[in-house]
């Protein structure tokens, strides 16, 4: 379907919707959102038009994804940077990832509080999201949000991660650039050297660098080292170190100086646009991967089977390659 045949065929609810988000009305682009990490069928299909009308007006913003330990002070930082790139004249929107608990499912969502003044600018949108369960330290949806800020005018958008350690590698599938902020006494040389999340960073920031100079410089020494025995990422981009303190504010130029710099290097590269492509195709498959994984689930005969097998599993009389065999089988049946 084509842009003009789904905007054709939106509801005029919807239609409102989608004039309020590109008319930058703080509340509509809330409720596109909402609508957008609805897991009703219904709440999915009218998504999915909506995403169809607002995505010509996408793609022309910066995409920033933060991960880092807890602690490490990713919502200070992005408060400090928010603030910064404000009074540069742009527009920032915050998806904050925070983690959902395994046991009643739900989430803090406190980042709006850690971020008590960029929250009150209205050149800024902070939306806090649960992670669901969804690994790699972002929500299901956070990628259909990223261009619905995109289409609201957000020309800079910020991914923070729900801070859970080296697995966290989703995030850079679907920025510009990937940062990893660490603290000035994080680890050692074998720690700093992991591959992993660290391979993935553009950047590497050592924030709270005011507390301790020295730890701090030590640190970006380690992570030099450890970057160069890494596989670089780009071509045309060596990651970076750099030191800095969101408290203070020092650094934190620099730094969006140097994602400035990587913007354009990939840009003039090509790499910008076909890694861009790259994504959105990567993009389809875990789309795809997760309605498979729905609709097996809900197969009537798995649904059917599924309590026997799993007990069969549990009880050692049937092995895992077994079972799964059997329920996949299922798939061949017609409901």
């Amino acid at each position: 379907m084509n842009n003009a045949a789904g905007q054709a065929l939106l509801a005029a609810a919807d239609q409102q919707l989608v004039d309020g988000v590109l008319a930058r009305q703080a509340r509509a682009l809330a409720k596109a959102i909402t609508l957008v990490e609805s897991t009703r069928r219904d709440h999915q299909a009218r998504a999915e038009q909506v995403l169809a009308a607002l995505l010509p007006h996408t793609g022309q913003a910066i995409r920033v994804g933060i991960s880092g330990a807890p602690g490490a002070g990713k919502s200070t930082f992005i408060e400090a940077l928010g603030l910064h790139l404000i009074g540069r004249g742009h527009r920032i929107a915050v998806l904050a990832v925070d983690p959902s608990s395994t046991i009643s499912g739900g989430a803090i969502l406190g980042d709006k509080t850690r971020m008590e003044k960029l929250s009150t600018r209205p050149e800024a949108f902070i939306r806090p999201s649960p992670s669901g369960g969804s690994l790699g330290g972002v929500a299901e949806k956070t990628r259909e949000a990223m261009l619905v800020c995109e289409a609201a005018g957000f020309d800079v958008v910020i991914v923070e991660t729900v801070g859970v350690g080296q697995s966290e590698t989703t995030v850079a599938g679907m920025v510009d650039a990937f940062v990893l902020l660490q603290l000035p006494n994080a680890g050692d040389d074998l720690q700093a050297i992991k591959k992993g999340i660290v391979e993935l960073a553009d950047l590497v920031a050592i924030n709270k660098a005011d507390l301790d100079p020295k730890a701090a410089q030590f640190a970006k020494h380690q992570f030099e080292n450890a970057l160069g025995l890494l596989r670089a990422t780009s071509a045309h981009w060596r990651p970076k170190v750099l030191t800095l303190s969101a408290q203070t504010g020092e650094g934190i130029a620099g730094f969006w100086q140097e994602i400035e710099t990587h913007r354009k290097t990939l840009e003039a590269s090509g790499e910008l646009a076909q890694k861009r492509r790259r994504q959105a195709l990567d993009w389809m498959w875990t789309l795809i991967d997760a309605e498979l994984r729905n609709r097996f689930r809900h197969h009537e005969g798995v649904k059917h089977d599924l309590e026997k097998v799993s007990r069969c599993v549990t009880a050692g009389s049937m092995t895992p390659a077994a079972a799964a065999h059997r329920l996949l089988n299922h798939l061949q049946e017609k409901n």
